[in-house]
């Protein structure tokens, strides 16, 4: 990968900490190429950020066999109710999502994704998926566990950032 620019972990250090500072910006530009296809991809769909993760959400629990309420989309995605209901009237109006009565509860409903929307997911990112899977295909089972490990560490350690706590609190004007 050659020269790692130290990004804020400083250039100095040993071997080792070099070697982890080269896998970081590794890491770093994987994560980039990725929210940038991430991007190219709602623009194709012509679908906002949360948009695209509602029905990714949606086509996953389809698969699973799982029926999914507005309140468990609003708890998914972290936004308000009418933040919900907004993205999938866009959704519904777009021909992605339906509301359908719930089986078993007739005050309820539920969320369902059309077939033509996981059409066109599987259109979208198919070609995708197959490169990515070439692309690690190949690997070890013991390069395989090393990878894994490698990221569930990486989660652990920024699944402990914390909120600030020294902020001021909100002023109450």
């Amino acid at each position: 990968m050659g020269e790692t620019s130290g990004y804020w972990y400083g250039d100095d250090g040993d071997a080792a900490r070099r070697r982890a500072i080269e896998l970081l910006q590794a890491f770093r530009l994987y994560r980039a190429a990725e929210v940038a296809m991430r991007r190219r991809t709602r623009d194709s769909m012509a679908m906002g950020e949360n948009d695209l993760l509602t029905l990714r959400y949606l086509l996953k629990a389809q698969r699973e066999e799982r029926l999914v309420s507005p309140a468990e989309l609003t708890r998914y995605l972290g936004v308000t109710t009418a933040s919900t209901t907004a993205i999938v009237d866009r959704l519904e109006r777009s021909g992605h999502v339906r509301r359908a009565p719930h089986p078993s509860d007739r005050r309820s409903i539920v969320l369902v994704p059309t077939a033509e929307s996981d059409d066109e997911v599987r259109r979208t990112l198919g070609a995708m998926h197959e490169r990515m899977l070439r692309a690690v295909g190949d690997m070890t089972p013991e390069e395989t566990r090393i990878v894994i490990d490698c990221l569930s560490r990486l989660q652990a350690a920024v699944d402990e950032v914390e909120p600030a706590h020294d902020a001021p609190p909100p002023s109450r004007a």
